[in-house]
């Protein structure tokens, strides 16, 4: 949200911009608008979770509303988190930054070797509640990327040093090749996310072309030369792959143990037609196994029919929108690379999902940012709204671009003070 301050006399307004940003008392509570988007995919969540637990509720020993009442309490703690995070000044997550890529990492490579296994992969770990570090290293890559690149913004000329390039594309491959047991569609996530943020930050295109090389041949290289490590992994996704290229239409396919979930989830899209079903109604979701989490936007179609499906998608890009918005305000790279580099982590995920579920992308898991269920996955998007409105509450706040350009310089290390390469 863009605060308005009062006019102020020259020897006031020298006085002020010479404070640090920590003494400057804060009005407001963020963009509007990335609240609103929020709170309305809270909402859906709440409701189109409830349409599709049928299965989990008939095999819930707390009642009918158990479900519900678990996702509620986790919607309330993410965005109890959020809220806290937007009060913080954007510059803390510099000090956060290695220690949390840390800390995922090692989780990360404990679940690769002794995690619990979930939908024929290890994925998660127990501390006290079940978590996927898969989704923290989403976060940890967007933290990395625009602390890189912040640091190696060229002083004298638009662009990034070769370096940043370098560490960034290093960076995103060793986060890639510990997710990639678990699928390919989190590895090109990640691949996806750190290449728009580097056209955010100025890379050229000529070496941008080169790390989208480099990223090709890393993924193909692993597809290719996989060893074998008994888990079937590599045979999944080979047939997910080969049953996405058979031409044969999906109405004349049988219906068996590998392809159910997919089909059960074109016939509730079928179903929902334009208006849907409305909510409660979902004729699939009795059948469905994953209705709740990586198929939940095939429920929403199914309820709320194609319009439904339009608005969450609007959703989203609407994020993405905003985001953009905010990051063209910003006068230093830092926090513009961070607001966009959250925006693209949960619309790009988001648009990785409905592909899947529609038919456009090979089957594979990803859940929808907030509406899914998963306490790990609300979490870590509630995580990066948080950051989202810290930047907009404290990058993006004065009518008067001195007095900002000032405030954003004193908050900053002299070495993460570049321009931002948007306004350049």
């Amino acid at each position: 949200m863009q605060e308005i301050t009062p006019s102020l006399e020259p020897q006031q307004l020298s006085d002020t911009t010479s404070a640090r940003a920590t003494d400057i008392p804060m009005t407001g509570h963020g963009d509007k608008h990335i609240w609103g988007i929020y709170l309305a995919l809270c909402l859906i969540s709440v409701v189109e979770l409830y349409s599709a637990s049928s299965r989990e509720v008939a095999s819930s020993s707390i009642g009918v509303f158990g479900p519900i009442v678990r996702h509620v309490a986790m919607l309330l703690g993410g965005f109890g988190i959020m809220w806290i995070i937007s009060r913080m000044h954007y510059r803390k997550f510099i000090g956060w930054t290695l220690l949390f890529s840390f800390v995922s990492v090692a989780l990360m490579v404990y679940v690769m070797f002794k995690g619990e296994i979930i939908n024929g992969a290890r994925r998660s770990v127990t501390i006290g509640i079940a978590i996927q570090p898969a989704e923290f290293i989403k976060l940890a890559s967007v933290l990395v990327v625009a602390w890189v690149m912040s640091r190696t913004q060229k002083r004298k000329a638009i662009g990034v040093e070769d370096r940043g390039i370098i560490i960034s594309a290093i960076a995103i491959m060793l986060f890639g090749s510990l997710l990639i047991k678990q699928g390919l569609t989190n590895t090109l996530l990640l691949m996806a996310i750190s290449l728009s943020m580097m056209l955010i930050g100025g890379v050229k295109f000529s070496k941008f072309l080169a790390v989208v090389g480099i990223y090709m041949i890393f993924a193909g290289g692993y597809m290719v030369f996989k060893p074998s490590d008994g888990d079937g992994r590599h045979d999944t996704w080979a047939a997910r792959i080969e049953r996405f290229k058979d031409p044969t239409p999906k109405y004349e396919q049988e219906i068996d143990a590998k392809n159910r979930q997919e089909m059960y989830a074109y016939m509730a899209q079928a179903n929902g037609g334009v208006f849907g079903v409305f909510p409660g109604n979902s004729r699939e979701t009795a059948r469905l196994p994953l209705a709740f989490s990586d198929y939940i936007f095939s429920i929403i179609i199914e309820d709320t029919g194609l319009v439904g499906g339009i608005v969450v998608l609007i959703l989203y890009l609407w994020l993405l929108a905003r985001a953009s918005g905010i990051a063209s305000r910003c006068s230093r790279a830092y926090p513009a690379l961070l607001v966009i580099g959250m925006a693209v982590m949960i619309v790009f995920q988001a648009l990785f999902h409905m592909a899947i579920v529609t038919g456009v992308f090979p089957v594979s898991g990803q859940p929808l940012p907030l509406i899914s269920k998963g306490g790990t996955s609300i979490l870590i998007t509630s995580i990066a709204f948080g950051i989202m409105l810290s930047v907009s509450r404290y990058a993006v706040r004065h009518t008067d671009k001195r007095a900002l350009i000032k405030e954003e310089i004193n908050s900053l290390p002299e070495q993460m003070q570049a321009e931002n390469p948007t306004q350049l």
